[in-house]
């Protein structure tokens, strides 16, 4: 069930208010609609779904907010295309797999993405990025660096 491309049509980026204290960062990526559509590649053609997404950064209390709205075009056999889209207009839902693949695309490439636009904004990152601890080395060596995710303490050998 391969994703064969994720683009965006539209990114917001605001700052309410001056970033302080201790903030709350919520992201979260949903699909909102889905259609049938035939992919033109060269002569031939193949069906194909659009997923209509949006992925939201939310800086909380109310402080800051990253919107990014877009398109995920997935690719599979003409039946289980036809499948997917029938569930999707009786109930509202796609298969677990597929709704696997199409998120975990949307947010690989949206966490970046927001990433790039806190920066330019000057907002805190919207995810854990991993932080450099320096230990002091035994006697007569280096010293080491280790990174660790943030958040998570880098285990110290003990001397």
């Amino acid at each position: 069930m391969p994703v064969a491309g994720v683009g965006y049509t539209k990114m917001l980026v605001e700052r309410k208010a001056q970033i302080t204290g201790n903030v709350k960062i919520k992201n979260n990526a949903q699909l909102k609609n889905l259609e049938k559509f035939s992919l033109n590649i060269g002569a031939a053609s193949q069906d194909a779904i659009r997923f209509v997404f949006e992925f939201t950064t939310e800086y909380e209390p109310s402080m800051a907010r990253i919107l990014l709205e877009g398109e995920v075009i997935w690719i599979d056999k003409p039946e289980i295309i036809d499948s997917v889209v029938k569930q999707w207009q009786k109930e509202k839902k796609v298969p677990k797999e597929v709704m696997e693949s199409v998120l975990n695309s949307v947010i690989q490439k949206s966490n970046i993405q927001a990433l790039l636009l806190s920066r330019e904004m000057n907002l805190p990152p919207p995810i854990p990025l991993p932080k450099v601890e320096i230990t002091d080395p035994p006697a007569g060596a280096a010293g080491a660096a280790t990174a660790a995710p943030a958040g998570k303490p880098v285990a110290k050998k003990k001397k």
